[in-house]
C-alpha cells in the first residue's frame, strides 16, 4: 500500500490534469469506490437536503413558526411602531409579518427544482473537495456556485406570492401612510428583497444542518450509495 501511494505521488509531479484525474480515478475504484460514486453521492446528498428543507420550510408555519421565521427590516420598524395607534394598522406588525412569510413558504415549494438543477454541472474535483472538506463544504459549494443565480430566480416566484396574499400593497398602504405623518423621515423598505434574501437563508439553513447530519450521524445516510461515499471522509 505504501509503496502505491508512493508511486502515485511521483507520477502526480509529472503528469498533465487530465491524467492526473485518471489516476485518481484508478486509485479510488482500487479502494472500493469510483469516480462516478462519488460524484453522484454528493449530488445525491445535496438533493436530499434541499428536498427535506425546501418541503419543510414550504408547509403552512414552515417559516412563520420556526425559527427561520422572516422579520421585518429594521428601517420597517419605524412604520410599525408609528402606525401601532393609528386606527387600520393597530396590528401592523404581525400582520405584514404573517403575510411575508406565507409568502415564503408559498415560493418554498419551487425551490427544490431550482437547486437541483443548479448542482448538475458539480465535477469529480468539486465532489471531492466537499467530500473532505468541512462539514459544511458541501452547503458552501451550493452558496457561492449559485446564490446570485437562484436569487434572479426565486425573487419574482416572491414577488408572485407576496402578491397572492396582498403583503406589497398591504405594506404600501402602511409605508403611505406613515410618510403623511408630520416630522418623520420618508421609508420605502425594498421588501422584496428582504423578504427574498431571508427566505433564500433559511433554505441555505436548512441545507446545511442537513449535510451536518449526513456527515455526523450515520443513520442519516439512508441509501448504500451515501453509506459507502461518506465513509470515505469518516
Amino acid at each position: 500500500m505504501i509503496k502505491k501511494m508512493l508511486l502515485l505521488v511521483l507520477v502526480l509531479q509529472f503528469t498533465a490534469c487530465d491524467t492526473l484525474n485518471q489516476i485518481a480515478g484508478d486509485f479510488l475504484e482500487e479502494g472500493g469506490i469510483s469516480n462516478a460514486e462519488v460524484a453522484k453521492g454528493l449530488k445525491q446528498a445535496l438533493e436530499f437536503g434541499i428536498i427535506e428543507g425546501a418541503q419543510k420550510l414550504s408547509k403552512e408555519n414552515g417559516y412563520y413558526q420556526s425559527p427561520y421565521k422572516i422579520l421585518l427590516p429594521a428601517e420597517a420598524r419605524k412604520v410599525t411602531d408609528k402606525l401601532q395607534n393609528i386606527p387600520g394598522f393597530s396590528n401592523l406588525e404581525e400582520v405584514i409579518l404573517e403575510k411575508i412569510n406565507r409568502g415564503a413558504e408559498d415560493a418554498a415549494k419551487k425551490a427544490a427544482p431550482i437547486f437541483k438543477d443548479a448542482i448538475t454541472s458539480m465535477t469529480f474535483s468539486d465532489a471531492m473537495n466537499i467530500l473532505m472538506g468541512n462539514n459544511d463544504a458541501a452547503t458552501n459549494y451550493l452558496n457561492k456556485a449559485t446564490y446570485n443565480s437562484l436569487y434572479k430566480e426565486f425573487n419574482p416566484v416572491i414577488v408572485s406570492s407576496l402578491d397572492k396574499f396582498n403583503a406589497r400593497d398591504y405594506w404600501a398602504d402602511a409605508v403611505n401612510a406613515y410618510n403623511k405623518l408630520p416630522f418623520v423621515d420618508q421609508v420605502n423598505p425594498d421588501l422584496d428583497d428582504h423578504v427574498t434574501t431571508m427566505a433564500l437563508v433559511g433554505l441555505f439553513d436548512m441545507i446545511e444542518k442537513k449535510e451536518l447530519d449526513i456527515r455526523t450521524n450515520l443513520s442519516a445516510r439512508t441509501t448504500d450509495l451515501l453509506r459507502k461515499v461518506f465513509a470515505k471522509q469518516d
